[in-house]
């Protein structure tokens, strides 16, 4: 079975031509939303729907608009909100040494350099200068941790494992010395 990637969220239609207002969740937006390239449409977390070819794309603040090849009416598109617009696995960009993509963090097993067992990565946020990582254990609030190199030590995609230094702070709780 071949897995997706989302690259966009359809938030509403836009104009009576058949395009939508696209959040973006990808770091290459210019190339995903540029005309001729395919895309797959899915209700969020199912399997895709339709196989979409893009027919114009344009940046309107912090949102694409697209439209596709053969929807021409807002009629066509008015049921796409909430969707996803995802790629295969075999058309993700490798990324540069150092660099990963969120489904790769999600679900890594995170450790403090002191060797504490700090919870399972769970969600990727992106707020703003750097993302933050969400840290679930039970029965524990969240720790969230900027995806800094003063804090990201080491990731290790084969043994499932973050590495971090925990600056004074982070914790709730902890005061900042």
């Amino acid at each position: 079975m071949t897995a997706y990637y989302t690259v966009g969220v359809v938030t509403k239609p836009h104009g009576l031509r058949g395009e939508v207002r696209v959040y973006p969740r990808t770091d290459f937006p210019e190339e995903r939303f540029a005309p001729g390239s395919r895309l797959w449409l899915r209700p969020p977390g199912s399997e895709p729907v339709a196989q979409l070819e893009v027919r114009s794309g344009r940046q309107h603040q912090n949102l694409w608009i697209v439209g596709f090849k053969g929807y021409d009416a807002i009629s066509d598109v008015e049921s796409w909100r909430g969707y996803e617009l995802c790629v295969p696995e075999d058309m993700l960009h490798p990324l540069p040494e150092g660099a990963y993509y969120y489904h790769q963090l999600v679900g890594l097993e995170v450790v403090s350099d002191q060797g504490e067992h700090l919870g399972v990565l769970a969600e990727v946020w992106t707020p703003g200068a750097n993302d933050v990582y969400v840290v679930r254990k039970p029965g524990e609030p969240d720790l969230l941790l900027p995806a800094i190199r003063d804090v990201i030590l080491s990731v290790d995609l084969e043994a499932r494992r973050m590495t971090v230094h925990l600056l004074p702070g982070l914790r709730d709780g902890e005061e900042d010395e």
